[in-house]
């Protein structure tokens, strides 16, 4: 298993408009292979009132996240209306994690 995670700090006063614009938008993910799920997330907000939000997709591999992000679902997703001027304080960070499996071996 693959997690995907892109982390956004989002201007003081516009957590509404950040979460409608997800809420509306097209992912175009139910029909890619691999695809298991996906979560928005909100952290703790900053002392300065900028919202913290992680968008969070869990992949059946990292290989189905890599041909995920080279498909026409990608190109679409990601070519859609652009974040209004403002919204986010800087680029999203992307983090990649890979699952550790910690099932315990059977014992013959």
């Amino acid at each position: 298993m693959y997690i995907a995670m892109n982390h956004f700090q989002v201007a003081a006063g516009r957590s509404t408009e950040f979460e409608k614009i997800w809420r509306d938008r097209d992912s175009y993910l139910d029909d890619v292979p691999g695809f298991v799920r996906f979560h928005l997330v909100r952290g703790k907000d900053q002392e300065d009132g900028t919202h913290r939000y992680a968008s969070h997709t869990v992949w059946g591999s990292h290989k189905a996240f890599l041909d995920w992000t080279h498909s026409e679902a990608f190109k679409k997703a990601h070519g859609e209306k652009r974040t209004p001027e403002g919204l986010l304080l800087a680029h999203p960070e992307f983090r990649g994690w890979h699952a550790v499996d910690l099932t315990r071996p059977v014992e013959a």
